[in-house]
């Protein structure tokens, strides 16, 4: 199966994050947990060029803990502040406050030496669709000032979010690249549901991610489905069919039923804590 997808509206945000970054101070950049890698846009690293950085591995409680505190040390062996979060505990925006004030601290004290006073850090809030932008922008405000949702593509335009004396946000829309030259990044991206679910072929995709469960995580699948785990893939989806009682008229069993079932729970972290991928391997 073939992972594409870059909806013109992406062109057009693009062009306009362009313009914007020339407006604020620090680049906010969200990436899933549990793919920090395919889940980083590559052109966010030239759109933030001397500009203050943050990492922010966002739903971190659906990932493995073990692996994001291997990908914190990858990301700050590479200079940049990171932090991993939950963004829907507004509990740990405190977290999010200090880490902002400690990658700003150089410009705060050279607006002091100039006299200015008070001027909030101004950041753009940056990451792939279906990461959790809004959800994190919300938290932080403590409010509900960006429209969030399951989907990729909920944020279609520009808004500034002022959040309290220190911080203004810029929420910006979801884009993703053009073309994934690794197909495997794509993969792990359809997984997450940051490429839109129709223009995919379900079967397929859980049979890939039934291939990723069983290889780096054994015994998973087994314990929630109830079912032997093998090297043939389509056995494995068949016996979750079969177990799940996902029949079709005719007492067929209904596969695309079966696959949406295993892609939700994944999602969900129902499977548990599952990282799909490890620093260093893949995707540089």
């Amino acid at each position: 199966m073939d992972f594409q997808w870059y909806p013109g509206h992406m062109t057009k945000a693009k062009r306009q994050m362009q313009e914007d970054i020339k407006l604020v101070d620090l680049v906010i950049e969200l990436l899933d947990a549990r793919i920090p890698q395919s889940s980083r846009n590559p052109d966010i690293d030239q759109l933030g060029q001397n500009k203050y950085r943050l990492i922010l591995l966002n739903k971190a409680d659906l990932a493995d803990d073990r692996t994001t505190k291997e990908w914190i040390a990858f990301f700050e062996e590479k200079g940049y502040f990171v932090l991993a979060l939950d963004s829907r505990g507004r509990n740990q925006m405190k977290q999010v406050s200090a880490k902002i004030a400690q990658v700003c601290e150089e410009k705060t004290k050279r607006d002091l030496k100039r006299g200015i006073k008070n001027r909030p850090v101004r950041a753009m809030v940056v990451g792939i669709p279906n990461v959790g932008k809004s959800t994190f922008i919300n938290s932080f405000a403590g409010k509900s000032c960006a429209k969030t949702g399951n989907k990729p593509g909920v944020t279609k335009g520009k808004q500034w979010i002022r959040l309290n004396k220190s911080v203004e946000l810029l929420d910006t829309p979801g884009i993703l690249w053009p073309k994934f030259e690794d197909q495997q990044v794509g993969l792990h991206l359809a997984c997450i549901g940051a490429i839109k679910d129709e223009i995919l072929v379900t079967e397929e995709l859980a049979l890939e991610l039934l291939g990723l469960i069983s290889e780096n995580y054994p015994g998973v699948l087994a314990k929630r489905y109830d079912i032997e785990e093998t090297e043939n893939m389509t056995e494995m989806l068949e016996a979750i069919a079969r177990n799940r009682n996902c029949i079709r008229k005719g007492n067929d069993l209904d596969y695309t039923k079966a696959a949406t079932l295993v892609i939700d729970e994944f999602r969900r972290g129902v499977l548990g804590k599952i990282s799909l991928e490890k620093p260093g391997i893949g995707k540089e």
